[in-house]
């Protein structure tokens, strides 16, 4: 049977359609094989975005830990603690190796102590050194208090490095700000312990009116330009960690006392002891807080307060 006009006009038309679909469905094709294409480059140059920025964070990183490990500089990010360790270059275990305690010296001559002590590393603890200063009884939580106090008043006053530790004080006015009850660690208060730099002029003079140079330090030796008070109670103390100095230094107690846990770091746990000491009231230990790990621990009994610095 010859098909009519009718069928073969629907025929016709049949092959219109499904080639006009078939053109749809190629563009359609075209177009989504373009878009993926373009998808997927800007996917590369966001990739490629993301490496850079991450090169240059550790490449920022890596000139701190330079600068700040190796050079004993200050640079603008800090650095994470872990990072910071685990970059930390190995110790040759020399400095540990025949430490076999921490000895409790009196009339340490500045000659016996750069032979023995002063260079090698090993901690040692002078228990005569704060006889004839006056900050020993002058000191406390309110002579801090009043002569921040007054410095503020005179404007002349500039930001120092404060360690918070577990208090959440932000900065060394807050922390000597605190009502009396806490101050004393009156019952249902909650201990306390902080540190900082003293990094001005004014309040440097005043303090060092009262103590002075350890007597045994060797007579070459300087102390560093700022020192470092912690003042606390009992129940807190500073982690365990080891500091970025380059380097050795003493820490005067000047009231109450402290324990001492020192540990050698971890490539030296084989040939190397630990110590735990405890510090008393007119005591200075001396040691290299840039080799010894160390973590302190305030004893029960009065607040306890340190000051320590840097020596060449």
């Amino acid at each position: 049977m010859r098909p009519t006009k009718l069928d073969q006009a629907k025929h016709r038309l049949e092959q219109i359609l499904n080639g006009y679909t078939r053109d749809i469905l190629d563009k359609a094709l075209q177009d989504l094989v373009k878009n993926s294409c373009e998808n997927d480059q800007i996917f590369r140059k966001l990739m490629k975005l993301l490496k850079a920025i991450f090169l240059a964070i550790f490449l920022l990183l890596a000139v701190k830990y330079y600068y700040e490990e190796m050079q004993g500089q200050n640079c603008v990010l800090s650095l994470p603690r872990t990072l910071r360790y685990a970059l930390r270059p190995p110790e040759k275990c020399d400095f540990c190796a025949n430490v076999k305690n921490v000895p409790r010296l009196q009339n340490l001559s500045p000659q016996e102590f750069e032979t023995k002590y002063a260079y090698n590393a090993a901690p040692v603890i002078v228990s005569d050194a704060t006889q004839n200063w006056t900050a020993v009884r002058l000191f406390n939580y309110k002579y801090f208090h009043d002569v921040y106090a007054k410095a503020k008043q005179k404007k002349q006053i500039r930001d120092c490095q404060f360690l918070p530790y577990k208090t959440g004080f932000q900065d060394i006015y807050e922390a000597l700000d605190m009502p009396e009850d806490r101050v004393y660690l009156k019952p249902d208060e909650r201990p306390w312990y902080f540190g900082w730099s003293n990094c001005h002029a004014e309040t440097a003079e005043e303090f060092r009116r009262h103590y002075g140079r350890p007597y045994f330090l060797p007579e070459k030796s300087e102390n560093n330009a700022v020192d470092w008070f912690f003042i606390g109670t009992s129940g807190l103390g500073a982690q365990m960690h080891i500091d970025n100095v380059r380097l050795p230094s003493w820490q005067a107690q000047l009231a109450g006392s402290k324990r001492w846990l020192l540990v050698p770091p971890p490539e030296c746990y084989l040939q190397c002891k630990r110590f735990d000491v405890v510090v008393q009231q007119g005591d200075i230990i001396v040691l290299d807080t840039n080799k010894w790990y160390h973590q302190t621990f305030v004893q029960p009994g009065a607040i306890s307060l340190t000051i320590g610095a840097e020596y060449d």
